[in-house]
């Protein structure tokens, strides 16, 4: 069984989507479509732009977006997927791929959301950690002990966790996870603590947008982060995309629940071979491509 999987954001770089552009009168057409959708020309920042530019959250997502999506439309009569995954970001790209969204609406839900956690990550100084070669269930109990926001975010391959909360926290929670043993503890350069309780205000503004959206009945199932399984109901796909704001994404128990039904081959549609990589975690075996 084919899946394709779409990335989130920190794939981004300077001339993604460039090729596709000058390419295909498809790619061309979508990506003009774009510009006029958001109001200004993205294409310019994702082309030609500075990459301090390209990071900032506002264009980071739907640039990401626009680029695996655009990639997918051009692959025709190509693309059949059996199952799509999208992390964190990504899982509006693969709400496109398989039909429940179209390129329009999803668009505009992803430059909502990229603003509405622009906006979150202002109100209170916050930050994010990759955790490095301890055991998942240790991560979790000394985030829990520590007095202030600070949760598990990105779960993303075994011996690889990501926590999110307030600045003094993660420091705090560096420290205790270095001491317990983790390999490292990197502070991350992002804007603020995604998946975390502190997008709540970010969270009540895409609920608003996402109920304002058709959702159709997908052509294959969707692994969604929050449940980490196969989802075929619309009503369920908002109500999880809605969650995934201030839930963790839990992209390792989502790999391997994809593997488990049946995952032959994997696809990466979009910038960078990060998530190619991270199945390659879970499974060396597994045959893993770009688009």
């Amino acid at each position: 069984m084919k899946a394709y999987v779409f990335p989130g954001q920190g794939s981004q770089f300077v001339g993604m989507g460039k090729d596709l552009y000058e390419g295909s009168e498809l790619a061309k057409e979508m990506f003009e479509k774009a510009n006029e959708i958001l109001g200004f020309r993205i294409t310019d920042i994702m082309f030609d732009g500075e990459a301090e530019d390209l990071k900032q959250t506002k264009v980071t997502q739907p640039a990401i977006f626009l680029h695996s999506v655009i990639l997918a439309k051009t692959l025709g009569d190509d693309f059949k997927p059996d199952m799509v995954a999208g992390h964190s970001l990504g899982e509006f790209s693969a709400l496109v791929a398989n039909g429940t969204l179209n390129f329009e609406d999803a668009l505009k839900l992803v430059s909502a959301r990229a603003l509405a956690m622009q906006k979150a990550c202002e109100v209170t100084p916050s930050t994010m950690a990759a955790i490095l070669s301890l055991d998942d269930a240790v991560v979790e109990s000394i985030c829990g002990e520590i007095d202030g926001i600070v949760v598990p975010a990105n779960y993303n391959c075994p011996g690889q966790l990501v926590i999110s909360g307030t600045v003094n926290a993660i420091n705090e929670a560096c420290e205790k996870l270095t001491a317990a043993g983790a390999r490292r503890a990197l502070v991350l350069p992002v804007g603020g603590a995604f998946h975390s309780p502190l997008m709540e205000p970010a969270r009540e503004e895409l609920e608003a947008a996402i109920n304002n959206t058709t959702f159709n009945t997908p052509t294959c199932p969707i692994y969604q982060n929050v449940p980490a399984d196969a989802v075929t109901d619309p009503e369920v796909i908002k109500t999880n995309l809605i969650a995934q704001l201030t839930a963790p994404v839990k992209w390792t128990q989502t790999m391997e629940k994809m593997l488990e039904n049946g995952a032959t081959s994997i696809t990466e549609v979009g910038p960078g071979k990060v998530l190619q990589g991270l199945f390659k975690k879970v499974n060396r075996q597994l045959e893993t491509m770009s688009a």
